[in-house]
């Protein structure tokens, strides 16, 4: 397998472990995958980590060999099969963070995309240059990218097939940190900014992040309709009742995720 699974304090770290190939994405290794993501759906961590082994590349998009002389069956069931494992991400039972460390092209940054947040080290490059192929993204890359960074820049990165660097990705919007410019270890940094997430009930952090998920496809009007739903349900839970009550006392709040 060409994927590892680790415990880091709190939370579970996938390190994609092709350093050779640049950490391409092979069919066998989005189905391992979702196989890794069956094993953490039963652990009890409070976030997931996605990062490429070594410091060149998060993951450099598809092995392209393996895309040769395929049927039209086979390339739509590949698909399919590889948006089913990205969305898992999105709606995971905890959040998740893609740690771009280096490049992150095609599939590779799908995948990141595909997780509630990215940071990305000073010398990562992101692209989806599948158009110079002849072929588009088909791993999410068409329905995620304007999500986060607008129609216009989408299309700029898509028809161009050009790489953004790490701080014009931060300036539109494609990160949300850029991490390890001290020298600091990028792990460690984004276990950090994802601790500051965590730290909160996971119950209400899953009902905010389904509200401003949710708000991206509905009218404001029906959006706020959801907000007031999944804000009353959050009232409901003992985290709030904590939360409210360690402000009246002013002392710091112990969630425990009920």
């Amino acid at each position: 397998m060409s994927i590892d699974l680790s415990r880091k304090g709190d939370f579970s770290v996938i390190t994609i472990n092709r350093p050779e190939a640049l950490n391409a994405l092979s069919f066998n290794l989005v189905k391992d995958i979702s196989d890794i993501l069956d094993e953490v759906e039963v652990l009890p961590v409070r976030g997931l980590l996605l990062i490429g082994a070594g410091a060149k590349a998060f993951c450099a998009g598809a092995d392209i060999a393996e895309l040769m002389g395929r049927s039209l069956v086979q390339q739509k069931a590949d698909m399919v099969r590889g948006q089913r494992t990205f969305d898992r991400l999105s709606s995971f039972k905890v959040p998740t963070l893609a740690v771009i460390n280096g490049y992150a092209f095609g599939g590779g940054l799908e995948l990141a995309t595909a997780c509630n947040l990215r940071v990305a080290t000073p010398n990562a490059k992101m692209g989806l240059p599948e158009i110079k192929l002849g072929v588009i993204p088909g791993y999410g890359g068409t329905q995620r990218l304007p999500r986060l960074v607008g129609e216009g820049r989408a299309l700029d990165m898509v028809l161009t097939g050009r790489a953004v660097g790490a701080e014009e990705a931060e300036r539109i919007g494609l990160v949300n940190r850029i991490v390890g410019a001290d020298g600091s270890d990028p792990l460690e940094a984004a276990m950090a900014y994802l601790g500051e997430i965590s730290q909160f009930g996971l119950p209400v952090i899953g009902l905010a992040r389904e509200a401003v998920q949710r708000a991206l496809d509905l009218p404001v009007t029906e959006g706020l309709k959801v907000e007031a739903d999944l804000n009353t349900l959050s009232f409901q839970t003992a985290d709030a009742i904590e939360g409210l009550t360690a402000f009246l006392e002013k002392r710091k709040p112990v969630f425990k995720d009920e």
